[in-house]
């Protein structure tokens, strides 16, 4: 069976090397001087702290950002974005020792970037989600202290209460719900399926129950995470006004008092946004959300992680050869799915532009494409390794560099490190 993924890019071109920043393009020359064949990340922290600022500075008082850190782990990335996000979104031990070194950094000059942040001696501005949290990283959660651990099911609230006990503190926690429908149109993946996320919705009154009976735990509120990449703002915001009012009716119905709704993610990417895609309108969305009017006292969490960082990063690595075999071209990079998954695993068009290098070893052959449409494929033994299909490019040589934008969220975290043991991609801040 033959291989077929990514989808083919036609009949897209290359975007041209003029797209790509200037001091990118110079970091990447230097790093082509270089000894060993370029594959790397670059990353500018300051495209990322911007569009927390945007996003920030467009919602209420009353919501609060936290950081998706799944999305770019990398310190440089973490750091640069801590003075102006509300809190950290974490899903393990090294992500939890990543936000809280983030947020001690901030402490020592920073302030929150909204009055929806917890008042110092409050709780640690980190919530926490995953399907299967350990033992020791509910231990963990716990002894920090954090805003909020979503627990996904009865077991794993014991686990909680069973830890708060022995060491001798209240934890807070969040019900995570998979509801059984959202009412709102758009770009939204509906709840109700089976899944490993979340208690079902018909499920709730009684694990509530049990929950509110547990020694060592403060139920504040609700985590609902049912939305997917979606671009529109209207339909983003109507599912925000969804989450609130849903936590409120049901807090009511089960005698919990209601101070946390974290309506997880789901703001989208415009992945083309260089060849004239629509993007996210987070005017739009921020001006719907304020006419949402949470109880008094509720902190309405929003968790962003793709939509922060994906146009903050770049990969980028060295074609090792061009091969024509039977009418088509193929590029071969020194890198691949190895380093960037994302156009595989999506099996989405992720879009290239070419950086000319004009450094060659003198009486080596230098093959070639002009004019011609190409695959752009990795180094490892696997016809898998397949990162764009049919694109379009003026010219791409041996030693030029082929450059992926966009590649900020889910590049370097997501890829197949050890896969055939080459060295794993570099990462650099601009």
């Amino acid at each position: 069976m033959s291989v077929v993924l990514p989808p083919s890019a036609a009949p897209r071109s290359a975007y041209p090397a003029r797209v790509l920043p200037e001091r990118l393009r110079r970091r990447l020359l230097e790093l082509a001087e270089g000894r060993e064949p370029v594959s790397a990340y670059l990353y500018d922290g300051e495209v990322a702290a911007g569009r927390a600022r945007a996003l920030r500075a467009a919602l209420p008082e009353w919501a609060a950002v936290h950081y998706a850190v799944k999305a770019n782990s990398f310190p440089g990335v973490v750091r640069a974005l801590a003075p102006h996000v509300d809190g950290f979104e974490v899903a393990s031990r090294a992500e939890l020792e990543l936000a809280l070194a983030a947020l001690r950094e901030k402490g020592e000059g920073g302030s929150p970037a909204s009055s929806a942040a917890p008042a110092p001696g409050g709780p640690v501005p980190v919530v926490a989600a995953g399907p299967a949290k350990s033992v020791p990283v509910l231990t963990a959660l716990v002894r920090a202290g954090v805003e909020a651990i979503n627990a996904e099911s009865p077991l794993e609230l014991h686990r909680i209460s069973r830890i708060a006990v022995a060491e001798g503190t209240t934890a807070r926690v969040a019900l995570r719900v998979n509801p059984a429908d959202i009412p709102v149109t758009g770009s939204l993946r509906m709840g109700g399926a089976p899944s490993q996320f979340g208690v079902p919705e018909p499920d709730v009154p009684e694990v509530l129950r049990e929950a509110l009976r547990l020694p060592g735990l403060d139920v504040t509120g609700f985590h609902i995470h049912a939305a997917s990449n979606n671009l529109d703002a209207d339909s983003q915001a109507a599912y925000l006004r969804w989450c609130v009012e849903w936590s409120v009716r049901a807090a009511r119905e089960h005698g919990v008092e209601l101070r946390h709704v974290d309506i997880g993610g789901g703001i989208g990417v415009a992945f083309e946004e260089l060849a004239g895609e629509e993007s996210f309108d987070v005017a739009r969305f921020g001006e719907l959300a304020g006419r949402v009017e949470p109880p008094p006292g509720v902190r309405v969490v929003l968790e962003p992680g793709r939509f922060l960082v994906a146009d903050c990063g770049w990969y980028a690595a060295e074609v090792t050869d061009v091969k024509h075999s039977y009418g088509a071209v193929f590029v071969v990079l020194r890198g691949g799915i190895n380093h960037f998954q994302l156009p595989t695993s999506w099996d989405l068009v992720h879009n290239i532009a070419v950086l000319p290098v004009e450094r060659w070893p003198e009486g080596l052959p230098r093959p070639e494409a002009a004019d011609a449409r190409v695959t752009v494929v990795g180094e490892l033994c696997t016809p898998e390794d397949t990162l764009v299909r049919d694109v379009r490019v003026d010219r791409v040589r041996a030693g030029d560099l082929v450059v992926f934008p966009y590649a900020g969220s889910y590049g370097w975290e997501f890829a197949m490190h050890s896969f055939l043991g080459h060295p794993v991609a570099e990462r650099h801040l601009l």
